[in-house]
This record gives structure tokens, C-alpha cells and sequence, in this order.
């Protein structure tokens, strides 16, 4: 069967800082045939919602082909429509005139286009609201408006960007359930899903196939097939099971670049990156595991917690980073050293962060380093900005940055002032020099 979308050896580069070139996805191949739910599953800042404007023709790769049904095509991709995470509603129009906006280049007549615009709203649930405004719907009728405006222009895959992340808990479901019995029942003529997520158990409610994506660049790690019937109970250990397994592929990824061959230091080492998450968070999180008796299923946790992937991923991954814990088959258990934080004092507790951000940090080293070696001991934050950007880019530098100020605060490494952004030793005689 020829696929409805053929991805082949897609890269994709931005330029950054210098004009240096920053990757964000490397050789990504992808096949969407059709009755295919495809979900894409990864890190924050994996490339997930890149790959999927490149799908759509939005975002042009910088290498490789996007095929149509065997044929490249300019522009947009003829084949495709799209659901946002934001609704993308415009407030000054109906539900109606919002709807047939999906048909504006549609060889239709006026009427046409009403007709069918009408029919999707009915499809979508929200007949008698045809004439209301944006501002009169809930956001689950925001987004069905979203849907309605994507399926009238009958796509053969349907591309859909976090649709039900902006949404509550029980509208977020309720929207799921009547998207799979349309797509389920053929009630839409929609060929293809492809889904970006960071639910793993959405993934494995919906979709029939996931594809898990690393970052810094993104490359696909693995397709885990998701063969079960629908409808799927969540409970069942088979369903459990499959979310375990994505689980366990996702926090065994390390996020580390390597970057910085300045001479800021003597020795060049890797850039440990840290995720943004708060002392306070991953501190919380190792005491409850503490208290379960030191391991934890991160799923169970997860659902227990009502925390998704893209909240527990840089918990784990923080945790990970200063040894504090070990991740097996979706499984979270504290290391000797992380029993020690969950139990000692905020003093303690400090001590033990200062000496393993120093040991698995590197460039929080180097910050410390170069502060140490100032005479007056401190070093405006455009310094270290530059650094980071030359392989970073702006708005990943800016991020990075925060974090470590944010931990090397916290680890009582260095001080920070706001107002005048600069990073100093608060006492030089109280930090240990730190050796190569």
C-alpha cells in the first residue's frame, strides 16, 4: 500500500547565536498509511511539534523529502489539516463562519460550503451553537470548533498538536472518546491520525502505533505497536503495561549536548543539561518515594499524583543527573544518595546537592571556576549567555541559564543579582577551589 505521507531523511536546522547551525531533528523517516493512529511521544523540546509542521508543509526541512501520496508538493501539504493546542479560533467569527474558514480555497460554491461546514458542526457535537462566539464556549467547545474547521476540508490525515492539553481532566476525555468513536466508527473521512502528545497513557488509549523521540537533535528511538482492541481499559495489565514499556524508553534517554570548547576552563568536558524544575519538586518528589519505601512505579505514581510526562520527566531526569536515582523498566528507586536527601536537613540537604551538582554538572563547575577566578570574584550573566548560545540558540540558552543559576542558588555555589544580573561569590573563603 503506497503511504499517504513518506517522510525520507528529514533534518531540520535554525540558525543560532553567530550564525551557527543548531539541529533540532536529525534522519527522521516516517511512514502514514492509511488507518493508521500514529502518536509522537517525547522530551519537551523534542522536535515533536516541528516534525509535525513539516508533515503539514507549514515548516520546510532544511534536508531530506516530504512525499504526498508518492509526489512532493509545494507549499502546504494538500492532504493534511491541523488541530491546535490553542484553539486558534478567530473571536470575531461564529462557529459557522469559523468552520467554513476551513473551506476558503475550496472550489465550493457559497452554499456548498455552508452545507458542509453545517454538517461538520452537527458531527462535532455542537449543533445550536452555529451563530455563538468564542467567547460564549467552554474551551472543550472551543476545540471542537478546532476539530470541526480541520475535518470540513475532508483530510486524509488528520495532524493534531497536544489538541486536549489546554483542556480540564474530564472535558479532555470526554473529547477523546467522541474523536475515537468517529474515527473508530467511520464517521469521518479522515484516512490518517497522527497525534503529538506528552500523555503516555493518551498514546496508548488512542493510537495504534507510538514513536518515541530523543532530542538535541531529535531522532526516533523506537515505534512501540499499541495492537490492543478498543475500546481500551486503562486498568487492565495489558494496557499497563504498554505504558510501563513507553515509560521506561523515555526516562532512560539522557539529555546531554556537547558543547563549549571555549577555554573557560582547562579541561573541556560535556554540558550536563538541566531540566526546569524546581529544588522543591524533586526534593518533594524523593521524600514521597522515601516514604513508599524507596521505589515506585513511575506510572502508578503518575496517575496517583495526576502528573503527565512532561511533568515527571525532568523530576526523573534531575534525579538521574545527580545520582540520586536509578530508572529500570519504569521503575524510580532512590540510590544511597538519594535515601540521604530525602532524610537530612535542609542544611545537609544542601551539602550534598553543592557536591554532586560539582560532580555530574560541568558547566556549573565552570561557572564556579571562572567566578574563582576573577579578582573581585563575579561575572556579568552575558558572559555565560554567550557561551550556551553558540550551541544552544537564544530561548534554549536563555532556559539553560536559569536553571543553573536557579541550582547553583539553591546549592549555595553562587549568588545571583537580579537587578544588576550578575553571578558572585558571596564568601570566596567558604567554596572549596575546585581543581581540575
Amino acid at each position: 500500500m503506497q503511504p499517504l505521507v513518506d517522510l525520507r531523511n528529514i533534518t531540520k536546522d535554525y540558525e543560532g547565536a553567530n550564525g551557527n547551525k543548531i539541529r533540532v531533528l536529525s534522519d527522521i523517516s516516517l511512514q502514514v498509511t492509511e488507518g493508521d493512529f500514529v502518536a509522537l511521544l517525547g522530551p519537551s523540546g523534542s522536535g515533536k511539534s516541528t516534525l509535525l509542521r513539516i508533515i503539514a508543509g507549514l515548516v520546510q526541512p532544511t534536508s531530506g523529502e516530504v512525499l504526498y501520496r508518492g509526489r512532493t508538493f509545494q507549499g502546504t501539504n494538500p492532504g493534511v489539516s491541523m488541530v491546535f493546542q490553542s484553539f486558534a479560533l478567530f473571536p470575531w467569527l461564529t462557529v459557522l463562519e469559523n468552520v467554513t474558514l476551513g473551506l476558503r480555497y475550496a472550489k465550493l460554491t457559497f452554499q456548498e460550503k455552508r452545507d458542509k461546514a453545517l454538517e461538520a458542526i452537527d458531527m462535532i457535537g455542537l449543533d445550536g451553537f452555529e451563530s455563538a462566539y468564542p467567547r460564549e464556549l467552554s474551551g472543550g467547545m472551543r476545540q471542537r470548533v478546532g476539530l470541526g474547521r480541520a475535518l470540513v476540508m475532508d483530510p486524509d490525515i488528520l495532524l493534531m498538536d497536544e489538541p486536549f492539553s489546554a483542556l480540564d481532566v474530564l472535558t479532555a476525555e470526554n473529547l477523546k472518546r467522541d474523536l475515537l468513536e468517529l474515527w473508530q466508527g467511520g464517521k469521518i473521512p479522515t484516512k490518517a491520525i497522527v497525534l503529538v502528545t506528552h500523555g503516555i497513557e493518551e498514546a496508548v488509549y488512542m493510537a495504534d502505533r507510538a514513536l518515541v523521540l530523543s532530542r538535541d537533535p531529535a531522532r526516533i528511538v523506537t515505534q512501540v505497536p499499541i495492537t490492543l482492541a478498543h475500546w481500551r481499559d486503562k486498568k487492565a495489565e495489558p494496557f499497563t503495561r504498554l505504558v510501563d514499556e513507553l515509560y521506561s524508553v523515555l526516562t532512560q534517554q539522557k539529555e546531554i549536548k556537547t558543547i563549549l570548547q571555549e577555554q573557560t576552563q582547562p579541561t573541556a568536558r560535556k554540558l550536563t543539561a538541566l531540566p526546569d524544575v524546581s529544588t522543591g519538586a524533586v526534593t518533594g518528589f524523593m521524600e514521597l518515594v522515601d516514604d513508599l519505601g524507596g521505589k515506585v512505579d513511575l506510572y502508578k505514581m503518575g496517575e496517583t499524583l495526576a502528573f503527565d510526562l512532561e511533568d515527571l520527566l525532568p523530576i526523573v531526569e534531575i534525579c538521574r543527573i545527580f545520582e540520586f536515582c536509578t530508572v529500570t523498566e519504569g521503575d524510580f528507586e532512590l540510590t544511597s544518595i538519594g535515601k540521604q536527601v530525602a532524610d537530612a536537613t535542609v542544611l545537609d540537604r544542601k551539602t550534598i546537592f553543592r557536591e554532586q551538582a560539582l560532580k555530574n554538572v560541568p558547566f556549573m563547575e565552570r561557572i564556579l571556576w571562572v567566578l574563582q577566578s576573577k579578582r573581585n570574584s563575579q561575572m556579568p550573566r552575558e558572559f555565560f549567555l554567550e557561551i550556551l548560545q553558540k550551541n544552544l540558540g537564544k530561548d534554549d540558552a536563555e532556559a539553560q541559564l536559569d536553571a543553573l543559576i536557579a541550582w547553583g542558588r539553591y546549592a549555595e555555589l553562587f549568588a545571583y543579582d537580579e537587578d544588576s544580573k550578575m553571578l558572585y561569590l558571596e564568601e570566596v573563603e567558604a567554596v572549596e577551589e575546585v581543581t581540575d
